[in-house]
């Protein structure tokens, strides 16, 4: 059976769950993985603690979380670098992550090698 698009970023989607529960021991409430020209751009949501929305109210408290969170998945990130090339069969070249502690909602990508989107068309 031929890989499609769709199920491509449904196994990294479903690869980043597997990685968040076993490495950060929890998981997001949903992710959404999206192939865009060089580009896999994941979405988690639900990240963030009811404890860590609380220490979000003052201005040090959301930069604490924000910095630590960031310092977690980056300590993974070769981990999250190698699930990538295994789905697809592409380096990463880069590696981007943010987490809004507004919605409590992660935005990772990956930047490729090449054009992932293109071996779809």
């Amino acid at each position: 059976m031929e890989k499609t698009k769709g199920n491509v970023e449904a196994e990294i989607s479903k690869a980043l769950t597997h990685w968040e529960k076993s490495y950060l021991g929890r998981g997001s409430v949903s992710v959404k993985s999206d192939i865009v020209r060089d580009m896999v751009i994941v979405v988690l949501k639900g990240i963030l603690t009811p404890a860590e929305y609380s220490v979000c109210q003052d201005k040090d408290g959301l930069l604490s979380v924000k910095t630590n969170r960031n310092n977690l998945v980056e300590s993974g990130v070769e981990e999250l670098k190698e699930i990538i090339l295994t789905l697809t069969g592409q380096e990463v070249v880069s590696f981007h992550t943010d987490i809004s502690t507004q919605t409590g909602e992660r935005i990772m990508i990956f930047k490729l090698s090449d054009d992932l989107q293109s071996q779809f068309e």
